[in-house]
């Protein structure tokens, strides 16, 4: 953090830095007092992991990498960084009409950074926000957007069960977890479709909808049945709800122990957070039918909670026009990304989009020891930015 301040400092003076607690923001007053404000936010955390590219796709060597052992930037936020600190330096040249913020967030990979600098937003009287990520397995430089919904809402949930643990010979002496657990996880799946991708679920609403108004309406089996509005809005509404099961512990292992603890951690994600609530409280309520059927206490945690990510229609029209503008490729997603993004703590506040920047058809996916930042793309990310922010 204190890297960018001062390059900031030292490449944009036109920007007053301001430190908060974590986290800062730079800021260019417009001329125009009344021009409604925009922000462009950057996270700027890293991952739990080694820096292992020698080499970097693009070019670089491995003096660019982390040089601190079990952190580094895997997802491209040191990329998102560096494009605001681009557009410091551009807008630093021109008089601008709005006032100008550019937000470096922290804790994004946790949902916890875009919660807090969020309110910046209210406390300001911002207008608009924009983001964008990197995304592998597209062209390079190509703009992709997705209209609406574009990320969605996922929490982790961490059940634990606590009984008596006993000798392994004598297991109806102890209260042991394990068959509440193995019912939870079961359960899980029955309620989320894990493992079912979009495709196959709306095909599934397909043929139960045909099905009934085969039924419904009589229709000779091995007919066609005629396409209904009914059949049309079922297959619409079809929305995704995720269970991953990421973690399961019961014990320690130890073959002459009946376990007495057992912890459930799992991911749940939903397109719509009120859709991912009520399936946390089906969850919860199943898993203490479970524990008082077993004779167990149980309590549960929340973690990484974030919002879906859903576009300003607006917005979303102002990029794509910026693109079209600067002769930038770009395509509609198809589905929405199903990584969650924090960003959507900033559109609960203001109008606002996600779009990303295509890093490469084949290069190497988010989250591996692989992945390296395509530095080429921060051209068009900077260009993009300026174009809004004028």
């Amino acid at each position: 953090m204190e890297r960018l301040r001062s390059f900031l400092a030292a490449n944009a003076p036109s920007f007053e830095i301001h430190l908060r607690d974590g986290w800062f923001y730079a800021v260019k007053k417009g001329m125009h007092p009344d021009a409604e404000s925009i922000v462009f936010r950057a996270d700027m955390d890293a991952l739990p992991m080694d820096e292992e590219v020698v080499c970097s796709a693009d070019g670089f060597p491995a003096a660019w990498g982390s040089e601190s052992p079990g952190v580094s930037h895997k997802c491209g936020h040191d990329g998102h960084c560096a494009a605001l600190c681009g557009l410091a330096m551009e807008l630093d040249r021109i008089e601008t009409r709005r006032t100008v913020y550019l937000v470096f967030q922290p804790a994004e990979e946790i949902g916890a950074g875009g919660e807090r600098c969020a309110e910046l937003i209210r406390e300001k009287g911002i207008g608009e926000v924009y983001a964008f990520h990197n995304l592998s397995g597209y062209p390079e430089g190509e703009i992709v957007y997705r209209r609406g919904l574009t990320q969605p809402a996922s929490e982790g949930l961490e059940i634990r069960f606590t009984g008596r643990q006993s000798h392994a010979s004598a297991p109806e002496n102890g209260r042991n977890p394990a068959e509440a657990v193995a019912a939870v996880v079961l359960y899980t799946g029955e309620i989320a479709g894990a493992g079912q991708t979009q495709k196959e679920k709306q095909t599934k609403v397909q043929a139960e909808t045909q099905t009934q108004t085969q039924t419904q309406n009589k229709t000779p089996a091995g007919s066609e049945p005629q396409p209904s509005s009914e059949n049309m809005i079922g297959i619409q509404t079809v929305s995704m709800k995720l269970c991953t099961i990421t973690g399961v512990q019961i014990g320690t292992g130890d073959f002459g122990i009946s376990p007495g603890e057992g912890t459930l951690r799992m991911t749940l994600r939903a397109e719509i957070e009120e859709e991912m609530m009520e399936m946390e409280q089906k969850i919860l309520t199943f898993a203490q039918v479970q524990a008082e059927k077993y004779g167990l206490q149980i309590s549960h945690r929340i973690f990484d909670y974030f919002p879906e990510t859903r576009n300003s229609d607006e917005e979303l029209g102002r990029v794509l026009a910026a693109a079209a503008k600067l002769q930038l490729p770009a395509r509609e997603m198809p589905e929405l990304w199903r990584a969650s993004e924090d960003f959507g703590w900033y559109l609960k506040k203001c109008p606002g989009a996600m779009f990303y920047v295509g890093t490469g058809e084949d290069w190497p996916a988010l989250h591996t020891k692989e992945y390296d930042f395509n530095d080429r793309i921060l051209r068009p990310a900077v260009d993009l930015f300026l174009e809004l922010a004028k």
